[in-house]
C-alpha cells in the first residue's frame, strides 16, 4: 500500500503543468530545468516515473519531451488540474494504488489532525464499506473510491442533514456529466435503472457534545462492465459504462463530485437545508410510496409521508402510526425505483 499525495504543489505536478500548458508541443529539457530549480538528470528521474504511471511522453535528446497520453487514474495532480474548488481537494489528499478503504484511511488522517477539505482516493480497495457493514465492490481503475474530512459547525443530531448534501452533491454530478437521470433512494443511495449505481458512506466523531470531523466516502460504479459484478449483485448494481454503453473518464467525474459537493456546502452555510431538502425531493421518487424499511430488530411497512428538517424519514405504517427514522434500509416495490 502506497500513498501519494499533499496539501502543496510537488515537483510532479509542476512538470505535468509545464508538459501540459505545451499542448502537445516540444518542451525542452533546459526549460523545466530552470523552472522547476532541478538538474536535467533529475528531470529526466521525473519523466521515468511519469512514464512507469503510464502517461505517453515522447523524448528527444535535442527537442526534449512532449506529453502524448494521460492515463486515466485518479492521481492527485490530475484530480487538481481544473479542479474548480477552493477547499475540498485542495488543503491534504491522499492517492493509493490499492488500500483497505478510503474511509478508514480518511478517518486516521482525521484524528490526526487533518484540514477541511483533506481528500483519500484509490484505485482499488481491498475491503471497501458500505452502509450497515456492507462491503462495496471495488474493481481496480474502474469505479470512484473516495472519502472527504469535513470539520462542520453543527451538532451531531444534524449529521444526517450531511448524508443528504452529500446524495445531492454526487448525484447532480452524475446527471450533469454522464446524463443519466439518476434518482436517489434515501438516505443516499444513488440509483440508475433502478439499480445502484453509487453509494454514500458517513462516518462521524464527536467531542464534548459535538461534531468533531465527519468522513464522507463515496463509491461509484464507473467503468464497470456488467460481467465484472459478482453474480450475486448483478440484478441490483450497474455502472455508467452499462447505463451509457461507453467508458466515462473517472478523473473528471472526481472532480465534477468534488465541485458539486463543495457548491452544495456553499448552500448549506448560506441558505440553510431547507434548499437541498427540496433538491433531495426533486431527485427521489419515495414521497408518497410503499416502502420496507429495515430497522434492527424488524421490519416497518408503511408509505413514506415526508423526509424531515434533519433528514430522518418519516414513515407511516400500516397501523396509522408515525415513524422518525434515523438509519434502515429501505426496499422499493419494484418499478417505484426506476421513478
Amino acid at each position: 500500500m502506497t500513498a501519494a499525495g499533499s496539501g502543496s504543489v510537488s515537483g510532479r505536478e509542476l512538470l505535468l503543468l509545464h508538459l501540459k500548458q505545451g499542448r502537445g508541443a516540444w518542451v525542452s529539457g533546459q526549460f523545466l530545468s530552470e523552472r522547476m530549480a532541478m538538474t536535467r538528470s533529475a528531470v529526466w528521474k521525473q519523466i521515468g516515473a511519469l512514464k512507469a504511471d503510464g502517461y505517453v511522453i515522447e523524448s528527444s535528446t535535442r527537442k526534449g519531451y512532449r506529453l502524448i497520453g494521460v492515463p486515466d487514474l485518479l492521481r492527485i495532480e490530475e484530480v487538481r488540474d481544473g479542479l474548480r474548488t477552493r477547499v475540498l481537494g485542495r488543503t491534504e489528499a491522499r492517492h493509493y494504488r490499492e488500500t483497505d478503504s478510503t474511509n478508514s484511511r480518511a478517518r486516521e488522517l482525521a484524528a490526526g489532525g487533518a484540514p477541511e477539505g483533506t481528500l483519500v482516493v484509490a484505485e482499488e480497495q481491498s475491503s471497501g464499506r458500505g452502509r450497515r457493514e456492507r462491503t462495496w465492490f471495488s474493481p481496480p481503475f474502474l469505479g470512484i473510491y473516495a472519502s472527504l474530512v469535513l470539520r462542520p459547525s453543527i451538532p451531531p443530531g444534524e449529521a444526517p442533514r450531511m448524508a443528504i448534501l452529500a446524495a445531492v452533491a454526487v448525484a447532480d454530478a452524475l446527471r450533469s456529466e454522464t446524463g443519466l437521470p439518476v434518482t436517489i433512494k434515501w438516505p443516499n443511495d444513488i440509483l440508475a435503472g433502478g439499480r445502484k449505481i453509487a453509494g454514500i458512506l458517513m462516518e462521524l466523531a464527536t467531542d464534548m457534545g459535538a461534531v468533531d470531523y465527519l468522513v464522507i466516502g463515496t463509491g461509484i460504479n464507473v467503468n464497470v462492465p456488467a460481467g465484472v459484478f459478482p453474480r450475486e449483485i448483478r440484478p441490483l448494481a450497474t455502472s455508467v459504462l452499462v447505463e451509457t454503453g461507453k467508458p466515462f473518464p473517472r478523473v473528471r467525474l472526481l472532480r465534477r463530485c468534488l465541485e458539486s459537493f463543495e457548491s452544495c456546502c456553499d448552500l448549506f452555510a448560506a441558505e440553510g437545508f431547507s434548499p437541498l431538502l427540496a433538491r433531495w425531493k426533486s431527485m427521489s421518487s419515495m414521497i408518497g410510496k410503499p416502502v420496507v424499511v429495515h430497522v434492527p430488530g424488524r421490519d416497518l411497512a408503511g408509505i413514506v409521508a415526508d423526509i424531515d428538517e434533519n433528514g430522518f424519514l418519516l414513515l407511516r405504517d400500516d397501523g396509522g402510526r408515525d415513524h422518525r427514522i434515523f438509519s434502515g434500509d429501505v426496499t422499493l416495490p419494484t418499478g417505484i425505483e426506476k421513478g
